[in-house]
């Protein structure tokens, strides 16, 4: 059986990728030396002109996350590239383990009619070194991306709201750093197996995303996308339960810092899916520390009444000394707000004394 899925994969990487699944040698992927960037997106060579298609080259895969980080309602287009010879190392918890020279490429836009008004674009870049986070802002004609080391403030319409503006904020490099370390390295935060594993459309028809990781070359480990966990779809109620929609959320959209690893952790609130301890997940937890943060709320979670606690309140903030995420967005996400509203509402009530 096994045997049989490796042909079916073969055979649909060649209807996938054609004969090569490798980058055509006019147009190979460019990995710049270790801290010198290009000064310009095109000079990597990740897409076909006109670069505003995003249309990839050979070896530039698109991939979909199940449970992506709200990031001010902006859509994402995201690619993955490893080099030729080098494969990802499955592993079923935690980010996969991409090898030296891969790039994590995600494009942030806002729909337009007509177009797709382009806003920047963010690259992960695995070096010996360790990872690198590097930010290119789009020119007006969207011709290309110019890198930035102090990040941006692009005003855009407001996605949730008929009339106003905002500034949209492309992040600086130590903002990188302050959403994206684990144990104070630089590491990726969406691609785990679980949130990767996922029906997509390709030519032909839909077909498990890790399986087309497998028709491509670009993963080994494992034999069938069927093996690795599935993470549910935050916004589908029939993807899960409404604690495990609630939770992957928090995990996504908070987890990166509030974990054992992260740049939170002396708040011991750990938001992370594998923590199971409800103290450690809020369940009537004390904050560290007091201050705007806490709006006059005593616990982080009080089970049964959402107004009363302090997660709630800072995801609906947009102060910045009280809001959470403090990094990544500027605009309350309604929609993730009523989830975690209705998942602390349906906890059993305790009032916390």
């Amino acid at each position: 059986m096994i045997f049989l899925h490796r042909i079916r994969l073969f055979i649909l990487a060649l209807t996938l990728y054609g004969c090569s699944n490798y980058p055509d040698p006019v147009r190979s992927v460019r990995v710049p030396d270790d801290d010198e960037p290009f000064e310009w997106l095109s000079e990597y060579n990740l897409f076909e002109e006109p670069l505003a298609s995003l249309r990839p080259v050979d070896g530039v895969i698109p991939y979909d996350l199940n449970t992506p980080l709200f990031s001010d309602y902006a859509k994402k287009a995201r690619f993955v590239f490893v080099p030729a010879g080098k494969v990802i190392e499955y592993q079923s918890a935690g980010v996969l383990d991409f090898p030296y020279g891969s790039i994590l490429i995600k494009n942030f836009y806002y729909e337009q009619p007509g177009e797709n008004n382009l806003l920047e674009t963010r690259l992960l870049i695995h070096y010996s070194t360790g990872w690198k986070g590097l930010a290119y802002v789009w020119n007006a004609t969207h011709t290309d991306a110019k890198f930035t080391v102090g990040g941006a403030d692009i005003q855009v319409a407001r996605p949730d709201q008929p009339e106003g503006v905002f500034a949209y904020h492309v992040p600086n490099q130590n903002e990188c750093k302050g959403c994206h370390s684990f144990n104070k390295t630089l590491n990726p935060i969406g691609p785990k197996a679980g949130n990767l594993n996922r029906v997509v459309d390709s030519n032909d028809g839909p077909v498990n995303q890790l399986d087309l990781w497998l028709a491509s070359g670009i993963i080994s480990g494992l034999t069938s996308g069927n093996e690795a966990p599935v993470y549910p779809q935050w916004d589908d109620a029939s993807a899960g339960s409404l604690e495990s929609r609630a939770r992957i959320y928090l995990d996504v959209n908070c987890g990166h810092c509030h974990r054992p690893e992260g740049p939170a952790n002396n708040t011991g609130l750990h938001l992370n899916l594998e923590e199971s301890d409800p103290s450690k997940t809020g369940f009537c937890k004390l904050p560290v520390s007091a201050g705007p943060g806490t709006g006059g709320r005593p616990y982080d979670i009080v089970p049964g009444d959402p107004d009363k606690s302090i997660l709630l309140y800072r995801m609906k903030s947009v102060d910045p000394a009280s809001r959470m995420p403090e990094l990544g967005r500027e605009l309350p996400h309604g929609e993730g707000i009523e989830l975690i509203r209705s998942w602390i509402q349906s906890l059993e009530p305790d009032a916390c004394d």
